[in-house]
């Protein structure tokens, strides 16, 4: 058994559910977390939502799933080398997108506007939402019943919520009416294993995006060279294994490139370690720094990633066709159910025609925010096309 750093959390100090629940012989509160996580419908749905590609474009790119589970492995190998509870980076890191509606951003972007008069949408908040109120699988409570400490990694997914810039008021709905809000310390940040968890989602997305976009031919090999840390390594691969083709000559890039990511951010997180010297995963939480981050000279270096990425990758235009494409159809998918409940089907159709209009737009914001990319286009095929009559 590998040694527990004095800052991890300790499953055994958990501050448990919100719902009693009799203690697992076999597991600790962390991995039934994990499990529950797993077997949830929405987990499972993640398989053909977006990541950058619409899921059905092809077998071979990320998809929230995949990413996911990527995203999961790499929290693993960090909170193992940090001495944290590994069972926790990984249930965090595989809970994380949950709350992503189908066609990715462009998705959340929509929904967002359509919901603009009804407190609008947020992935992290519907996430919260999915794990406490959604999932409906358990006879006494709804929602998963997770631990304190997961739905707190959750909600401080991206740091603290609650600040001088963020008053409570200002936070996403699903947040505010989350009773327990206020007990999961939204002011402080979140503990050690989510950190990693939330930069794991960095690290793996920055090196798979580089594979996925290399794989589309949105851009080549070549037009990395100039780009800080990641031409230096695609360029070592090269001259290390003249005779790979391109395709090679990637994984292996990409692989070296998530090791560097990873030795970075151990390193400063160690760094960091012993600079506060925190004695608990309570005071992790109390600083007033993240106690996992990558050192300043790779925040500064990988800038230039990001910006092509976003100029060549994400504003391609053939991903700003999909996006267009798909957010003209979740926008009218939108419109027939707020306007049309008995389109809905049950049992969303019976909550739905009897609630107010704000109630009744987050019932129809929650049913397409559930969807799968390919269940999204059937839905809009079976209410917009004329031939689906037949």
């Amino acid at each position: 058994m590998e040694k527990r750093a004095v800052y991890a959390t300790r499953h055994e100090d958990s501050r448990g559910r919100y719902y009693d629940e009799a203690p697992s012989a076999t597991r600790t509160p962390f991995q039934r977390d994990r499990d529950r996580v797993i077997h949830s419908t929405a987990f499972r749905r993640l398989k053909q939502k977006t990541q950058v590609f619409v899921a059905h474009e092809g077998d071979h790119f990320r998809t929230r799933l995949t990413h996911s589970l990527e995203v999961a492995q790499i929290a693993r190998s960090i909170a193992r080398t940090l001495g944290l509870d590994e069972d926790l980076a990984e249930a965090l890191a595989l809970a994380h997108d949950m709350g992503h509606p189908p066609f990715g951003h462009a998705g959340e972007d929509q929904l967002d506007e359509c919901m603009a008069e009804y407190e609008g949408f947020d992935h992290n908040a519907q996430t919260l939402r999915i794990v406490t109120k959604l999932e409906v699988r358990y006879p006494n409570h709804d929602g998963l019943n997770l631990t304190w400490e997961l739905l707190e990694g959750l909600v401080k997914h991206n740091g603290p919520v609650v600040g001088p810039d963020t008053p409570f008021e200002s936070l996403p709905a699903a947040f505010r009416e989350f009773p327990y809000l206020k007990d999961l310390e939204p002011e402080q940040f979140a503990g050690p294993e989510a950190q990693v968890a939330a930069l794991s989602d960095d690290i793996a997305y920055n090196n798979h995006d580089i594979d996925d976009g290399i794989a589309a031919g949105l851009f080549t090999i070549d037009e990395l060279m100039d780009l800080p840390i990641v031409g230096d390594v695609f360029r070592g691969v090269r001259v290390e294994y003249p005779h790979l083709n391109d395709r090679m000559v990637s994984y292996e890039a990409v692989r070296r490139l998530i090791g560097l990511w990873i030795n970075d951010l151990t390193g400063e997180t160690m760094r960091r370690v012993k600079e506060y010297n925190p004695q608990s995963a309570a005071a992790v939480r109390a600083m007033d720094v993240p106690l996992v981050a990558f050192s300043e000279e790779l925040e500064t270096r990988q800038r230039a990633l990001r910006a092509f990425l976003y100029e060549r990758m994400y504003k391609h235009y053939k991903v700003n066709r999909m996006r267009s494409k798909a957010k003209r159809m979740l926008k009218d998918l939108f419109d027939i159910f707020l306007q049309e409940p008995d389109t809905l089907p049950s049992p969303w159709r019976m909550d739905a025609t009897q609630a107010t209009e704000a109630k009744r737009a987050r019932i129809v914001c929650d049913y397409i925010a559930g969807m799968t990319d390919g269940f999204a286009m059937d839905e809009y095929r079976r209410l917009y096309d004329p031939e689906a009559l037949r």
